[in-house]
């Protein structure tokens, strides 16, 4: 293959060169000029020593004559070279251009560059493209197209006249077409950038629900503990001993309070518990009082719940028990054992848990018959719960039958409707005429504010601790009247009840407990003197002044001895009267 031009042979002194053309390959051919025109030939690139032309010879050469057989096939296929030689090719603006796929215009036998021999005729000419290197500089130092330009024809000398150069001058003009690579490269940036700002905008929105969720969890923390505190169920902020978390202090406290007297009618005797709602703390509480708890008389004299419930009546009730526990009571419910058990049947049955085995009382022998079960999640009727509720054991003490009691009222406040119009309407169903000013509807109203209370888990039963004589110690003004009441404890003086030692003879253990609860609900203060080691057919009440002869005889009344049991003798200390119980010793039954 020829060498390209050497701008150094030029400054070297060597004869000029000329652009004949292009090989099949694009590279250039050039011919160096002679000092005296020759006849040319078909110029071979392949051209070995014999050729008339030297490509790198460093000086001029004569030209010599030669005789070419065979053109250049670039397949390998020749054909018979025709003994004319081609005319002279003038690349300045010679009407006869040089072809450099075959011999000049007017050879009888063209190039063929697919190898087949010319058969007939002159070649015809094709529109010729301009070949070029990339980043090779021509003969006159005009840089080379781009790689990326594609061969297009020669551009046609401009005319003087248009302000172009004379085509003279041997220079070539190339189409330089649009390059495409550009558009392809803003197409990717503009792609590459549109996919940067999608991630971008997908961060931001991630982390703006990052930051909404953490401002909601915020929120909800916030108001959670905001709740807790308003319902006073933060820990560490509930009043001393009250377990209903209130920061309010106990005084302070909006309470509605009302007491319910529990009257068997088919025995003798009575339950009395306090129902309490705490509207601020949303507490609501059943205050079980025993029957003896000591109150006030309206002549000052000294007497007990259950006397009280007997001789009083609800509104003397009332006030004494307003007086001792410090609180305010809105109104009393009576509530006979017929009434309960309706009420049971009304709300459909209850579910509590029992802690022992009740006969039924309607059995023919006593005892042969359970009514109610002992164990978990029982459910009870009106009939089962009424006979649980009044149920006392042999050796049990009052206190035990109450909060069989207290189970009962929380059962039913749990089935009871929390809406005030349905629990109006189910007290309505009971046709109970109520003690003024208590009315239909303000019942109704209360159980049902209760009733939501019971079945959100916020009620408890709590039993009112008394001392044997039937007055209040200060933990118990602490952990139940203040706390839950909001009120201040003020027992009557025990100095003014007759206090009366029991000691029992009998040989049966229960008596000396029926014993106190007869004596405290007769309004005298009971002091514990034990059992005798041997039994006594007769009761004996014995007084030691005899200012207290006459209180001494009220005792035996009280206990149902004989009047000829009272006599004069030693009492046991601290006591006014002294009571030995025999074996004529008849309890009242409970």
């Amino acid at each position: 293959m020829n060498d390209r031009y050497d701008a150094d042979d030029a400054a070297q002194g060597a004869a000029p060169y000329e652009l004949v053309g292009y090989d099949e390959y694009g590279q250039p051919v050039y011919r160096q000029i002679p000092a005296q025109q020759a006849p040319q030939h078909t110029y071979d690139p392949y051209a070995q020593q014999g050729y008339g032309y030297d490509p790198y010879a460093t000086g001029p050469q004569q030209p010599q004559s030669y005789e070419q057989p065979q053109s250049y096939d670039a397949y390998g296929a020749g054909r018979q070279q025709q003994p004319a030689a081609p005319p002279s090719y003038d690349p300045y603006g010679s009407q006869t251009p040089y072809d450099p796929y075959g011999g000049a215009q007017g050879t009888s036998a063209p190039y063929d560059p697919y190898g087949q021999a010319a058969t007939s005729g002159q070649h015809p000419r094709v529109a010729e493209q301009t070949a070029y290197i990339p980043q090779q500089a021509g003969p006159g130092g005009a840089p080379a197209p781009r790689e990326s330009e594609a061969p297009g024809p020669p551009a046609a000398p401009e005319s003087p006249a248009a302000g172009g150069q004379d085509g003279a001058d041997g220079q070539f003009a190339f189409v330089e077409e649009p390059d495409g690579d550009s558009e392809d490269v803003i197409d990717w940036l503009a792609f590459t950038e549109n996919r940067t700002e999608r991630r971008e905008e997908a961060r931001r929105r991630a982390r703006s629900r990052i930051i909404a969720l953490v401002v909601v969890l915020a929120l909800v923390a916030v108001g959670g503990v905001g709740y807790l505190w308003y319902a006073g169920k933060l820990p560490g902020l509930s009043s001393s001993g009250s377990g209903t978390g209130a920061a309010t202090p106990a005084g302070a406290q909006k309470r509605d309070v009302l007491v319910v007297h529990l009257h068997n009618t088919g025995k003798s005797g009575t339950s009395t518990a306090l129902l309490v709602d705490n509207t601020t703390t949303k507490q609501g509480t059943t205050v079980l009082l025993p029957n003896s708890l000591a109150l006030s008389g309206d002549d000052g004299s000294t007497t007990t719940l259950a006397k009280s419930v007997d001789d009083d009546g609800a509104s003397g009730t009332r006030e004494q028990l307003d007086t001792v526990l410090g609180t305010s009571i809105q109104g009393t419910w009576r509530l006979d054992t017929p009434y309960l058990q309706n009420l049971v049947d009304l709300v459909g049955d209850i579910e509590i848990d029992t802690n022992a085995d009740v006969p039924d009382p309607d059995a023919k022998k006593k005892g042969s018959a359970v009514l109610v079960h002992r164990g978990k999640a029982q459910t009870l009727s009106g009939k089962m719960a009424v006979a649980y509720a009044t149920y006392r054991a042999s050796g049990e003490s009052q206190n035990a039958q109450l909060e069989r009691f207290g189970q009962v009222m929380q059962g039913v406040l749990r089935k009871l409707s929390s809406e005030p119009a349905s629990a109006t309407t189910t007290v309505q169903s009971l046709a109970q005429i109520l003690d003024p000013p208590l009315t239909d509807k303000d019942l109704g109203a209360f159980l049902a504010g209760l009733a939501d209370l019971a079945k959100g888990g916020d009620y408890r039963t709590a039993l009112l601790p008394v001392r044997p004589d039937g007055t209040l110690s200060a933990a118990t003004g602490d952990s139940v009247v203040k706390d839950i009441l909001g009120g201040a404890a003020k027992s009557p003086d025990a100095g003014s009840a007759v206090r009366v030692s029991v000691q029992n003879a009998t040989g049966v253990k229960d008596d000396t407990e029926k014993a106190r609860v007869v004596l405290l609900n007769g309004g005298f203060t009971f002091l514990e003197g034990g059992t005798a080691s041997g039994s006594r057919t007769t009761s004996q009440v014995l007084y030691a002044d005899a200012a207290d002869k006459a209180d001494a005889a009220e005792v035996a009344k009280t206990l149902g001895l004989p009047a000829g049991s009272v006599a004069k003798g030693a009492v046991s200390s601290g006591a006014d009267v002294s009571v030995v119980l025999g074996a004529d010793y008849r309890p009242a039954s409970s």
